[in-house]
């Protein structure tokens, strides 16, 4: 039985804003190559929508009349595309008084999609076929085709700093006599006849000079004293491999970011202002999974007096998205990723933004922002304002005995003025609400916090006498 959304005005909307790169339209009887080619050009795109049942030229519904041979088509079509593109399911909704089924095509799907070995994308309405360094750049930017794998014309060996390799063998605890076979195996060298050969991962992260080949495969870091540009500004142009720069990235936040006093249980500690571990898996993030396909830009770190930020060149990778990114695992660098995981700097399996999340929040501190544009993937932090505001004395509660969890609300209390129900769910997202509501109640009645307003309304703040307010 058909599925049917009276969603008139929704569809006939779309229709009123014609024909583009993400909506297509056609008549019911339509040949299924012709819906496949649409199909595979749009998810080769940014996704979009076909309406089924609508003349092409006149835009008028003529709808579908068998919903189900429509639906059947749909997914006939799907199996010409190859590699097989997986669709929702089609929607049949009404438009003027008739049935018409709608076919949603993903933003975002990990592969490249062609017909009969034909490529195609969307421009305006129409299919045309992929540019030869278009169809490249998709191969690459979706991870079906590693830019890191390629080798770079006239690069040999004696291009690879040994030293650096030899240091990483001995991290590894290996031999180091035949350091070439072993990066062989590591995707680092390719073989190209009888020859051994570096790729661009094996220059990036070994070479002796990796900007003559990627000039801004590089970390541009500044510090401006404002919340914004200025004339006034410390700058460094970081430089050298990947591993290199990653450590003068770190020595640059050592001299350059602040310390302001956090509570760390009940206690006072001197710390930096943003934690140097949510900063430096934000840049070992940026380094392993940039896009270094795209040569216009360098990685930014950019330090303000309210935010810190890491710009990273290219979009998310393959199948990662802003709604995802937390939870997904996908590296557009793969060997670039295991190698700095050989060394210590990431973790192989892991994305690494979901730690950043949990770092801050572990330092009573707000949400990492996550955000693309232009073409870049950007990363912000925020800090406490600087100079911090005073941090109360907690020294009565310590004898207490407060739960870890009692401990975050107050750590989370220095910094705000107040807390509900959900900012300690976020603290401790992995225990019940019932038993936070308990935690809270338990505060309360020891004459801790004070409760205010009510219901969705409540919040709780500290309680503190006059001398504690010092």
């Amino acid at each position: 039985m058909d599925q049917i959304f009276d969603e008139n005005e929704n569809v006939l909307t779309l229709i009123a804003q014609g024909m583009g790169a993400d909506l297509h339209w056609f008549p019911e009887g339509l040949g299924v190559t012709e819906l496949a080619e649409t199909l595979a050009a749009m998810a080769n795109t940014h996704g979009g929508r076909v309406i089924l049942g609508v003349a092409p030229r006149s835009s008028k519904v003529q709808g579908v009349a068998d919903t189900e041979a429509a639906i059947d088509r749909v997914f006939q079509a799907a199996l010409r595309v190859e590699p097989v593109l997986v669709l929702p399911m089609p929607l049949v909704r009404t438009a003027a008084g008739s049935k018409v089924v709608v076919v949603s095509v993903p933003d975002g799907l990990p592969n490249v999609y062609n017909i009969q070995g034909r490529y195609l994308v969307r421009e305006g309405r129409h299919n045309t076929p992929f540019s030869a360094r278009a169809l490249r750049e998709l191969l690459v930017a979706r991870g079906v085709l590693q830019f890191e794998s390629r080798v770079p014309v006239d690069a040999d060996l004696d291009d690879l700093d040994v030293e650096q390799i030899e240091a990483y063998l001995a991290h590894l605890n290996r031999p180091q006599t035949d350091w070439g076979q072993f990066l062989l195996q590591r995707g680092c060298l390719a073989k190209e006849g009888d020859q051994l050969c570096p790729t661009y991962a094996a220059l990036l992260l070994f070479g002796k000079n990796p900007q003559r080949w990627l000039p801004n495969a590089s970390i541009l870091a500044a510090h401006f004293p404002g919340i914004s540009f200025s004339d006034e500004f410390i700058k460094q142009d970081i430089s050298g491999t990947l591993p290199q720069q990653l450590r003068k990235a770190e020595t640059f936040l050592q001299d350059n970011v602040h310390a302001v006093v956090r509570m760390v249980g009940l206690s006072r500690q001197e710390s930096p202002e943003y934690p140097y571990n949510a900063v430096r898996e934000l840049l070992v993030n940026a380094v392993a999974h940039r896009d270094y396909n795209q040569q216009g830009d360098n990685i930014h770190l950019y330090l303000y007096s309210d935010r810190l930020e890491v710009h990273s060149p290219g979009e998310l990778p393959g199948p990662v998205n802003l709604e995802n990114l937390l939870k997904a695992r996908f590296s557009r660098n793969p060997v670039i990723a295991q190698v700095l995981s050989d060394l210590g700097f990431v973790e192989r399996l892991g994305y690494g933004l979901n730690r950043v999340v949990t770092v801050m929040r572990q330092n009573g501190l707000r949400a990492p922002h996550f955000e693309e544009s232009g073409g870049a993937f950007r990363v912000t932090l925020y800090g406490q304002p600087f100079p911090a505001a005073p941090v109360p004395d907690f020294s009565p509660f310590q004898g207490l005995a407060l739960n870890p969890r009692q401990e975050k609300a107050l750590d989370y209390l220095a910094h705000n003025r107040r807390i509900t129900n959900s900012d300690y769910q976020e603290l401790c997202p992995d225990v019940h609400p019932e038993t936070l509501r308990r935690d809270f109640a338990d505060l309360v009645k020891r004459g801790i916090f004070i409760k205010m307003g009510s219901k969705r309304a409540t919040y709780y703040i500290l309680k503190l006498t006059t001398k504690d307010k010092r």
